[in-house]
């Protein structure tokens, strides 16, 4: 590999941080080969499907690097997608206060949620052509604009009459669900293949942040009271913060977040880089990835673990409410610990991934214990014990929102070289669908026999679920990707020496 200036570029990282900026063969074989042992990546192929490294074209071992700036575009990414959560929940936590305000009923209120799920499923197919096309970036800025656009519509709208127009500002805000795919592209783009799931799970992060902020703060910002115009002003506080804060995210997207490295962080990415603009069809890759029966699989089963996130936390004030009447705020603090819980789990598995590769088993795993978390949420939620609650709620979240990363990085290993954009859209593309038939069915069903059966009936698609992510093939094709890099560049490095030596003893001869 050769060595950059560091004068070049500040940012730049120096040699060998993380163990993983630049190649050792010797280093890398032994990693290599340590998880190739360890994880049966040929037995599970599935010979009836395409692979795309069934014909492999091995190019020379590239330069790679990981910068410190990378840290940054993580940062600012996860800053813009907590601001977006924050105003997906701003309004589903104090339901009932809205509803009283704006004198409508319970299902306009929830589509100020379900807003954003329809939303990404209309536009996940011109996003996704915008992402693999135009790059990153301009996803991001034309995300944060609409974030920050429809952020200050609602600041207007802190009046009764102003429903329509609410509605209107929360459209607006929904369209930049469209980085929902970016999260593992980002990692691949910025991150070395030892802290990639990691870097993915940081990602997700934001999100999560978004929504325990919006669980936290409207209960806060905008307590219980009767007086309308009290009531109207504290709206309006919280509707201000949250635009200012969509602006300062907005700024600091258009003037420092950078598209790409100048040179890859890892063998995959370089050789994705090398792919010729012509070989590239959209419409093939998006074929190619319905055909891939494994990733099918994930997409249904990540579908119905989130589809039920996206219900719960919808309608969480609700199931709260009917049995703890008044804990408007108690509501928003469950939310907050099932989502921080959420965010543990979530850097957690993207560590343990990144450390023993075993993306099915964990992904199973999780899967299976979202399953049990939810059954002791719903057996325990009318104890009348707020405490429990709380307790049962956090250990959900642990399981369900530690899920979302463990989804986008094994849809990666799924599908390579596919976009990491692509496959991503997927997945979310079926988890809007599945939230927005949840939340409208559990809805009903609350309303009419009670949270209990509501969430019986989650219950029993997490174990639809968790069957599905049983018969997952573990085809680990990123991997093998990076290995087989790793071992030509080792035959290589060997040939070299070898050679070098035959050099030194004809000399030596003559």
């Amino acid at each position: 590999m050769s060595s950059l200036d560091e004068s070049s570029d500040e940012w730049m990282d120096g040699a060998g941080e993380d163990g993983d900026n630049g190649w050792s063969p010797q280093r890398k074989q032994s990693n290599g080969l340590g998880e190739y042992r360890r994880l049966p990546l040929a037995d599970s192929t599935d010979a009836s499907e395409p692979s795309p490294l069934g014909a492999p074209r091995l190019l020379p071992p590239a330069e790679t690097r990981l910068y410190k700036r990378r840290w940054v575009m993580l940062l600012i990414f996860s800053g813009f997608s907590a601001s977006n959560a924050l105003m997906w929940l701003q309004y589903g936590i104090i339901d009932n206060i809205f509803l009283r305000f704006y004198g409508i009923g319970a299902l306009a209120i929830d589509w100020l949620s379900m807003v954003f799920l329809l939303t990404y499923v209309a536009l996940f197919l011109p996003a996704t052509w915008v992402l693999n096309n135009r790059g990153v970036r301009e996803v991001v800025v034309a995300a944060a604009a609409f974030n920050c656009i429809g952020a200050w519509i609602k600041t207007g709208t802190a009046t009764p009459s102003m429903f329509a127009m609410t509605f209107f500002g929360q459209f607006v805000c929904s369209v930049a669900t469209v980085y929902m795919g970016i999260p593992s592209r980002l990692a691949s783009l910025w991150f070395g293949e030892r802290e990639v799931s990691t870097a993915c799970s940081v990602a997700v992060l934001g999100t999560q942040l978004g929504i325990a902020v919006g669980f936290l703060l409207p209960p806060i910002l905008v307590p219980n009271v009767d007086d309308v115009e009290e009531l109207a002003s504290h709206i309006r506080i919280m509707f201000y913060i949250s635009a200012g804060v969509a602006t300062f995210i907005f700024v600091l997207v258009i003037f420092v977040f950078q598209e790409k490295p100048e040179i890859p962080p890892t063998q995959a990415q370089a050789q994705s880089r090398n792919i010729p603009p012509g070989e590239y069809s959209y419409v093939a890759s998006i074929l190619s990835l319905l055909r891939n029966k494994p990733f099918m699989l994930l997409v249904l089963s990540y579908g119905l673990n989130v589809g039920c996130f996206y219900s719960i936390s919808t309608l969480l004030n609700r199931m709260i409410i009917e049995h703890y009447p008044g804990e408007e705020v108690n509501a928003g603090r469950i939310g907050l610990t099932i989502v921080v819980a959420g965010m543990a789990g979530s850097l957690i598995c993207g560590i343990w991934l990144d450390r023993t590769k075993t993306y099915k088993q964990t992904t199973l795993a999780v899967y299976l214990f979202s399953l049990i978390g939810m059954l002791v949420y719903t057996f325990t939620l009318n104890l009348g014990h707020l405490w429990v609650v709380f307790v049962t709620a956090g250990v959900l979240g642990f399981f369900m929102t530690g899920y979302l990363p463990l989804g986008f990085e094994f849809a990666v290993e799924l599908t390579y070289p596919e976009s990491e954009g692509t496959s991503s859209g997927l997945l979310n593309c079926s988890a809007q669908i599945f939230g927005i038939i949840f939340t409208i069915c559990q809805g009903k069903i609350i309303d009419k026999w009670g949270t209990f059966a509501g969430n019986i009936f989650l219950c029993i698609f997490l174990l639809i679920g968790t069957a599905l992510t049983g018969f997952i093939k573990s085809d680990l094709r990123r991997q093998k990707a990076n290995l087989l890099n790793a071992e030509a560049q080792t035959v290589n490095s060997e040939k070299a020496t070898a050679d070098l030596e035959g050099a030194v003893v004809k000399e030596g001869k003559f």
